[in-house]
């Protein structure tokens, strides 16, 4: 799809724009805080979605909930009629305990919004109430999109197969970073993120006495080696300039000091930029797997899993969009991300199918060091509530100037 070229950025009064997040603030840090305490997994959020349902309540928006998951799909129609740009919020938890020592900290035990899907959750319901008071002042229409299932559960692919980029022209999605210096923001034109596969060997042998391996097929050995070769042959297979990272997870198997167990299972992520190394890092996996469980006179069972794929960011929206960032968060807050991260997203299916961008916004906790303050998905994590406030105005002046 080729991307419709929007308005001039300069039009906008962004110092006016930002004043009006600021007064959303209290409202948007109560629907943030509330969403943490109550975290919930995968496709079917029904707790958070009556929260994003009450947030909207009152505006002018044309809803759409989802039928395979609990998606909620707002849609704002302006002055005029022009194109549609989407707005993305993911809604869901991930399964972890938290020990952020937060007041609002997760009620249910095992459960935490560790990868700030809650911020965005709010800064986007601001963002839709904001935009809602500019609508005569916008020439087509904005979609903004409360999604389930980004932790592993491809809510997003869902959607779109229920029609969610239905006559949508382009795509913006924040994701915050408390490694990042509270409020400022970065991307990068291209890959953004990594395509994600899940790996899991199995080594199988023959059981027996601890003491008399000889009576055995021990399956230990041939795992510990299958672990260290893979690493070996990535740097020796993959070129340095089109990486990829494999690291196994877990390693399962045995039950106590004295038996050899029958079969070993390993689990871990691969993660890669092209289809090219992608492809052949996984018949390396198998290559590796059976072939060292042969020497050990074992087999191995190979099982791999396609994850989402690459997040590529449109080089051109990402030109467009930069000077509004620039001018609505401060020409020093934009920073030009260096190299793409190995983490995996699936706003990667969006990006497929339309032009658009993933930004990510710094919530560094106030006092700490951003190069050591607690990652997304650390039991740990915090951040700094008062960063939002260039999320919400960031969301709303890509959208106006899209639209004119």
């Amino acid at each position: 799809m080729t991307l419709i070229v929007p308005s001039d950025p300069k039009t906008l009064d962004t110092a006016r724009l930002r004043a009006e997040a600021q007064d959303l603030m209290p409202a948007v840090i109560s629907l943030r805080r509330a969403i943490h305490r109550e975290p919930e997994l995968g496709l079917d959020l029904p707790k958070t979605q009556a929260k994003v349902l009450d947030a909207l309540a009152g505006l002018d928006l044309t809803i759409e909930t989802g039928k395979a998951l609990t998606s909620v799909v707002a849609t704002l129609d302006g002055g005029e009629d022009g194109p549609t740009i989407l707005l993305r919020g993911d809604m869901d938890a991930l399964p972890m305990p938290e020990n952020s020592g937060e007041a609002f900290a997760s009620e249910t035990e095992g459960r935490m919004h560790a990868c700030g899907h809650d911020t965005h959750v709010a800064m986007l319901a601001g963002a839709a109430r904001l935009l809602h008071a500019r609508r005569s002042e916008l020439k087509g229409r904005i979609k903004f999109f409360f999604q389930p299932g980004e932790e592993g559960y491809h809510g997003a692919k869902y959607a779109i197969e229920e029609g969610l980029l239905d006559n949508v022209d382009a795509g913006f999605a924040i994701h915050i970073s408390p490694n990042l210096e509270s409020g400022a923001m970065q991307t990068k034109p291209g890959p953004l993120l990594a395509a994600a596969d899940t790996v899991t060997i199995t080594i199988s042998g023959q059981g027996g006495h601890a003491s008399a391996p000889h009576h055995a097929i021990d399956v230990m050995p041939a795992a510990c080696e299958v672990v260290t070769t893979l690493q070996t042959r990535l740097t020796r297979t993959v070129d340095v300039f089109d990486p990829a990272v494999l690291t196994i997870t877990a390693i399962n198997g045995g039950t106590t000091n004295n038996v050899i167990p029958e079969s070993v299972t390993m689990m871990g992520t691969l993660r890669t930029f092209s289809d090219k190394t992608r492809e052949h890092m996984r018949s390396v996996i198998v290559q590796v797997a059976e072939g060292i469980a042969a020497v050990h006179g074992c087999t191995a069972a190979v099982e791999l899993s396609a994850g989402y794929p690459v997040t590529v960011n449109d080089d051109e929206f990402v030109a467009w969009a930069t000077p509004i960032l620039r001018d609505v968060v401060g020409e020093e807050n934009v920073r030009a991300l260096k190299a793409p991260i190995m983490a995996a997203e699936d706003w990667s299916y969006v990006l497929n199918e339309i032009p658009g961008a993933m930004v990510f916004l710094g919530v560094c906790p106030p006092g700490e060091d951003p190069r050591h303050a607690h990652a997304c998905h650390s039991n740990h994590m915090r951040v700094d509530e008062d960063a939002m406030v260039n999320g919400i105005a960031a969301h709303a002046a890509i959208a106006m100037s899209f639209l004119g």
